[in-house]
C-alpha cells in the first residue's frame, strides 16, 4: 500500500492540473466574449442584467411669421426586426431575413448587413450596418411602400419578430421653391464631442442641427428625450422592458421669413441667373435678401447654386454628400450671410457720410473727370466716362468715381501719408464701422461672415502673414502661368508686396472709396447699411427667430435685439435718400432702365447699383434698395457673381421682388 501511494497522489495531481487548465480556458473564453470580441467602450453591447435606451423626442417644425411650416415632419415607414428573434433561431435569423428580402424585392445582403452592429467582428461596412443601440429593434429596411410592408403583418409566423413602425423624419413641403434650404439648415448625427457635451441627452443615433437655423435653435427644436429600461440576457439582448418615461416633443419655431415673398425672391434670383448666363455671363451664385424696416426680421433669404433639403430624409450617397459639400459652389452655403465680397459702388452710401465726417461741404459742384491720377497711378471712372461738374447728388445718381477719388486721397493725406502709426481718426474708416461694417450684424445663425474694412493694422497683418509667399512670387517671376501679360502683372504685385507690402498706400484708401479693392461685406451687412439711411440712422437688428410654440401649445415671443442709432453727419442722410431715389426714378440712373415701366408713383424705390471688378473674373453685379420712400418699410439686396453690372442683372432681380412686396402693401 505504502508503495501505491505515490502514484495515486501522481494521478490525482495530474487530474487537478487538467481541471485547472479547463476552468482557465472556460474563463478566458468568457473574458474574450464579454471584453475583446466588440469594440473597446461599445455600449452597444451589453452585459446581463438592466440597461436604459434612449427615447428620442419628436423634433419641433419651423413656420414662417404666419404658421406655415417650412420644414416639418412626415411619417416613414419602416420594417424592423427584434435582436432576440434573431438570437433565438437556429440559423441567427438568416430565413426571416431572406423572406423579407423576397416580400420587399430588397437585396438580401443589404438587409442582413443590417442585423450586424458597426464595429462588431464580421459587421457589414457602413452605412449598411447598424450604428444604433444594440437593445432596440434594429430597423432592417427604411422609407419601404406601405402597402408592400403591410403583407407582412397578415402572416406573422413566416416573419417572426419583425414588425412595421412609422417614423417622423423631416420634409420639406416648400422645397420646389421657397423653402430657403440654406437658411433653415439641414441635420447630421453628433460627433463624439458632442455626445459627451451633453450630459446624456444627446446620444450617437440621435440627429442634431448641423447649419442654419436647425443648428442655431437646436435646443429649442429638440425637445427633451425619453428612456426605456430594459432586462438584458447574457446574450445581450432586451428581453423585457420595465420601465418606460416618455420623450417631450421638441418646440415649434415661428421665424420671421414669409413663404410668398420667399418663393418670389427664389424665383427671381433664379430668373436673373439665368438672364445673366443668357448674356454670356458665367453668373456662377447668387443671393438675395429682403428685410423688415419695422423689427429687422429677414423677410426671405435666397441663395444660388440651392439644393432640395428632402435629400437629406431620404438618404444621401457619398457622392451626393460631396457634390453638396466641397468646393467654393457649394449649395450649402449661405450667400446671404456667409460670403463677403467687395460691395462696390454700393460702398458710397457709406463713404458720402465719411466724406462729410472730413469736411466736404455738400454744396460744392464737383468735377467729375475720367480719370484722376494718384502718384504713378491712373484711377479711371467705370468705362472711362466723364459727367463734367456736378453736384454731390448727381454723383451718387450717375456712380462717378473719381469724385470719390479725390476725397479719399485728401483723407489720405489728412491721416499723415505713409507716415500715418494708426487709423485713429479716418472718417471713412470710422464712418464704415459705425454703420456695422468689418463685424457681424448678430444675425441668429451660425458661420455668419464679418466681412473686412482694410485699414493700416489690417495691412500690417496682411503682409506679416503673405510675406514670404510674396517674396518667393516675385524671385520665381509665376512661370507656372502661360499668359505673358497676366504672368508680369502678378509677379510686379508679388514684387511690391514684398518689399512694401505693410504700407497702407492712397490706392488702398482710393479703392475703399468705391468698395474696391480689399473691402469685403455681407449682402446682410449692406442690406442693414441702406436700412440705416432709409430710417434716418435708426440701425436695423437683422433677426429670423420670432416665437417659440410649446407642444401644448403656449406661444413664447423671442428676444430681438435693440435698434442702435447711428449718426449720419450733416445732411449726408437727406442727400443720400434724395439721390438714392433718382438712381431708380430720373433718367441717367443707373438703375432707371431695370424700373422702366415699375410703377414708381404707387411704389417708390430708392437704390444703388455696384459693379465690382475681380481680377481674373467677369464683374459682379449689385443693387441694395428700400421701398416705400416715403415710408420706408423693407429693404431688398441683390447680389450675382459674375454676373455683369449692376443695373443690369442685380436691379431687375430686385425689381421682381419689389413688385411681390408691393402686392403686400407698407
Amino acid at each position: 500500500m505504502r508503495r501505491g501511494a505515490p502514484r495515486l497522489q501522481a494521478r490525482m495531481l495530474a487530474s487537478l492540473v487538467v481541471l485547472v487548465l479547463l476552468a482557465g480556458v472556460l474563463v478566458g473564453r468568457l473574458g474574450q466574449l464579454q471584453l475583446t470580441d466588440h469594440p473597446a467602450g461599445d455600449d452597444r453591447v451589453a452585459l446581463p442584467g438592466a440597461s436604459r435606451v434612449a427615447l428620442p423626442a419628436l423634433r419641433g417644425r419651423i413656420l414662417d411669421r404666419d404658421g406655415r411650416p417650412l420644414v416639418d415632419n412626415a411619417v416613414r415607414t419602416d420594417v424592423t426586426i427584434d435582436r432576440r428573434s434573431l438570437a433565438d433561431a437556429e440559423d441567427g435569423g438568416r430565413a426571416t431575413v431572406r423572406r423579407l428580402a423576397t416580400t420587399l424585392d430588397l437585396p438580401f445582403a443589404r438587409l442582413w448587413g443590417r442585423t450586424t452592429l458597426c464595429g462588431a467582428p464580421g459587421a457589414a461596412d457602413p452605412p449598411d450596418c447598424w450604428a444604433g443601440s444594440a437593445l432596440v429593434p434594429v430597423p432592417i429596411a427604411v422609407d419601404v411602400d406601405p402597402a408592400a410592408a403591410a403583407t407582412l403583418t397578415e402572416r406573422p409566423e413566416r416573419y417572426p419578430g419583425v414588425a412595421v413602425t412609422s417614423q417622423p423624419v423631416r420634409s420639406y413641403p416648400a422645397a420646389k421653391g421657397g423653402g430657403a434650404p440654406q437658411t433653415t439648415g439641414y441635420l447630421t448625427r453628433p460627433d463624439a464631442q458632442t455626445v459627451e457635451a451633453s450630459d446624456g441627452t444627446i446620444t450617437d443615433a440621435d440627429l442634431v442641427g448641423a447649419a442654419g437655423l436647425e443648428h442655431q435653435y437646436d435646443e429649442l427644436l429638440r425637445g427633451t428625450p425619453g428612456h426605456s429600461e430594459v432586462r438584458v440576457d447574457a446574450r445581450g439582448v432586451a428581453v423585457e422592458e420595465t420601465s418606460r418615461t416618455e420623450p417631450v416633443a421638441g418646440a415649434d419655431l415661428v421665424t420671421t421669413l414669409d413663404l410668398p415673398v420667399q418663393r418670389a425672391s427664389e424665383a427671381a434670383l433664379a430668373d436673373g441667373v439665368e438672364r445673366a448666363r443668357d448674356r454670356g455671363h458665367r453668373a456662377d451664385s447668387a443671393a438675395a435678401v429682403v428685410l423688415d424696416l419695422r423689427d429687422g426680421g429677414v423677410l426671405a433669404s435666397a441663395s444660388v447654386p440651392t439644393y432640395d433639403p428632402s435629400v437629406w430624409s431620404e438618404g444621401v450617397t457619398q457622392e451626393r454628400y460631396e457634390e453638396l459639400t466641397e468646393g467654393d459652389r457649394s449649395p450649402l452655403i449661405d450667400r446671404v450671410t456667409g460670403v463677403a465680397q467687395p460691395p462696390a459702388s454700393t460702398f458710397k452710401a457709406v463713404t458720402l457720410p465719411g466724406a462729410v465726417a472730413a469736411g466736404t461741404d455738400l454744396d460744392d459742384v464737383v468735377n467729375c473727370t475720367s480719370s484722376h491720377r494718384i502718384g504713378d497711378r491712373t484711377f479711371n471712372n467705370y468705362e472711362s466716362r466723364a459727367f463734367g461738374r456736378i453736384t454731390w447728388s448727381e454723383a451718387i445718381k450717375v456712380s462717378c468715381d473719381t469724385v470719390f477719388y479725390r476725397v479719399a486721397e485728401q483723407v489720405w493725406r489728412d491721416q499723415g501719408g505713409l507716415s500715418a502709426g494708426d487709423d485713429a481718426g479716418d472718417p471713412l474708416i470710422d464712418t464704415a464701422r459705425d454703420l456695422g461694417l468689418g463685424e457681424q450684424t448678430g444675425i441668429d445663425l451660425p458661420s455668419e461672415s464679418a466681412g473686412r474694412i482694410p485699414d493700416r493694422a489690417w495691412k500690417r497683418d496682411w503682409w506679416q502673414s503673405t510675406k514670404v509667399a510674396s517674396c518667393r512670387d516675385a524671385r520665381r517671376g509665376h512661370p507656372e502661368i502661360t499668359d505673358r501679360t497676366r504672368r508680369a502683372y502678378l509677379t510686379a504685385v508679388a514684387k511690391e508686396n514684398c518689399e512694401t507690402g505693410y504700407q497702407f498706400r492712397p490706392g488702398d484708401e482710393a479703392n475703399l472709396s468705391i468698395g474696391q479693392g480689399d473691402v469685403t461685406a455681407t449682402l446682410l451687412q449692406m442690406a442693414r447699411v441702406f436700412g440705416t439711411i432709409a430710417q434716418e440712422g435708426a440701425q436695423p437688428s437683422p433677426h429670423l427667430g420670432r416665437a417659440s410654440i410649446s407642444p401644448d401649445g403656449v406661444r413664447t415671443s423671442l428676444d430681438v435685439p435693440t435698434a442702435q442709432q447711428v449718426d449720419l453727419p450733416g445732411r449726408s442722410g437727406r442727400l443720400l435718400r434724395g439721390a438714392l431715389k433718382d438712381v431708380v426714378a430720373e433718367r441717367g440712373g443707373t438703375a432707371h432702365s431695370a424700373f422702366a415701366g415699375f410703377p414708381l408713383k404707387e411704389w417708390p424705390v430708392a437704390g444703388k447699383t455696384g459693379t465690382a471688378e475681380v481680377y481674373g473674373k467677369q464683374d459682379t453685379a449689385w443693387f441694395v434698395s428700400y421701398a416705400p420712400t416715403t415710408k420706408p418699410r423693407y429693404v431688398v439686396a441683390v447680389v450675382v457673381s459674375q454676373g455683369g453690372t449692376g443695373g443690369a442683372t442685380a436691379a431687375p432681380i430686385a425689381r421682381q421682388i419689389h413688385e411681390e412686396l408691393a402686392d403686400l402693401g407698407d
